[in-house]
């Protein structure tokens, strides 16, 4: 028979449970995965030394200038398919270029696009079916999208979340192509928005976009009215040309918007790009590990800001600003200093 001590240690629970078997094995997994990643950079760079760009292997390759020029690919993008062979590309850093040709940024927006939409595609084949495992992921990641669309701009921000789950879904898998190996490495590929033709396409339509919705749900002279306050002369001249003034800075501003989106995103993404560059010519493995992780965490930052930025401006654009909200406005004030005025004559004289 079991002795009493026993049997109030048997019913005593344990402190803490022991550890799985899948929690034992995934220390070592991920061991061994950092130590293949050393490893196999170590024979990669002793069996492939550098060479210089242009040249052929085994060329001497001087460090470290040549080690970084070999891991980096300057603006303008390597050209694929020249549409006009006789106009001779510029040369030298320029970072703005008009030439009609199939580029190593467009060529891998082409085939990311494609394997969005046929991925795009499926899933909506999914839907009436029976709930799996994709379907799920997929329509956790919408919900959550449009949930924090929601909660930036609240109902009038709804309408939008197809425009702001498609702007980041598409921003950050053409931020996150330039992380993996092939792209980047070789001339034909390499991640589109470290192109800044690419991110001023990007902005330019967005904004087409919100000005367009500021003009549908304004009309023409409602819309216009925020950036030429004319009616503000009725309150006078002085009134007036200050109004007049606050929107010529404000159309200026809304021209400048296309500018920062698309800056912001070309330069963001283009120096990570350089970084990883350098730190991985200067450093063998172990600190680039590192400054990977850290660049998807800038580029999913990145995507957030941009299709955040295209939702608020839509916000900005579809508010109302016309003559009434003018009015209304100053009848406002005039009530204040009536209320003032009341409460004033009011007041019981004080004795003498």
């Amino acid at each position: 028979m079991a002795t009493e001590q026993d049997a109030l240690t048997a019913a005593e629970p344990a402190d803490e449970a022991p550890p799985t078997r899948s929690r034992r094995r995934r220390l070592p997994i991920v061991v061994a995965l950092l130590v293949a990643v050393v490893v196999l950079d170590i024979l990669a760079f002793l069996l492939v030394p550098p060479f210089p760009k242009g040249g052929t292997p085994g060329e001497a390759c001087t460090f470290p200038v040549c080690f970084i020029n070999g891991n980096l690919e300057f603006p303008p993008p390597h050209v694929i398919i020249d549409f006009a062979p006789n106009d001779p590309l510029p040369t030298g850093p320029v970072v703005v270029v008009f030439h009609p040709s199939i580029t190593s940024t467009l060529l891998t927006m082409f085939i990311l696009s494609t394997v969005l939409l046929v991925v795009a595609f499926f899933l909506g084949r999914l839907r009436g079916m029976a709930p799996g495992r994709w379907q799920n992921a997929s329509e956790w990641v919408y919900e959550s999208i449009a949930a924090f669309a929601d909660s930036l701009g609240g109902v009038a921000a709804r309408p939008y979340v197809p425009v702001f789950a498609a702007y980041f879904l598409f921003i950050l898998v053409m931020n996150w192509s330039g992380l993996l190996p092939p792209i980047g490495k070789v001339e034909e590929l390499r991640a589109p928005t470290s192109d800044i033709n690419v991110t001023i396409g990007l902005a330019l339509v967005a904004f087409l976009f919100f000005e367009l919705q500021g003009f549908r749900r304004n009309g023409v002279r409602g819309y216009l009215g925020k950036f030429f306050p004319v009616y503000e002369f009725r309150q006078g001249l002085g009134s007036g040309l200050l109004a007049m003034y606050v929107g010529l800075v404000e159309l200026l501003l809304e021209f400048v918007k296309p500018i920062t989106l698309s800056m912001r995103l070309f330069g963001n993404i283009y120096g990570g790009e350089v970084a990883l560059g350098v730190i991985t010519a200067l450093f063998v493995s172990l600190l680039p590990v590192g400054l990977l992780l850290l660049e998807g965490m800038l580029t999913f930052i990145q995507a957030i800001i941009f299709s955040v930025l295209t939702l608020m401006f839509t916000l900005i654009a579809i508010e109302h600003h016309g003559h009434e909200e003018g009015e209304l406005a100053h009848e406002g004030v005039e009530s204040f200093e009536e209320a003032i005025h009341e409460d004033r004559s009011a007041r019981p004289v004080p004795a003498q």
